[in-house]
């Protein structure tokens, strides 16, 4: 399954999300594409709504689900994410 989400800016941000993903849904067939936002995980359809929440969770919305204030509350929650993702390096 792929989900294409904002906020994504680096390594760090990819490392936080692969790290909650691998503990959350016990797979460790995830790829981050920093560039293009796009999230990559071995994960049946049926699970999309509770990997979007996880994500949101996390900081990083799927595209286009959240505005106003909701989005600046992602984007903060992207930089706690990205920085714990840079310490865990």
């Amino acid at each position: 399954m792929e989900i294409t989400v904002d906020n994504i800016k680096c390594g760090g941000c990819a490392g936080s999300i692969t790290k909650k993903l691998t503990s959350i849904f016990d797979t460790d067939k995830i790829d981050v594409n920093i560039e293009q936002g796009v999230i990559s995980i071995d994960l049946d359809d049926s699970k999309k709504d509770e990997l979007a929440k996880v994500l949101l969770d996390l900081g990083y919305p799927e595209i286009d689900s959240v505005q106003g204030f909701d989005s600046a509350k992602a984007k903060a929650k992207s930089f706690v994410s990205c920085a714990i993702g840079k310490m865990d390096k």
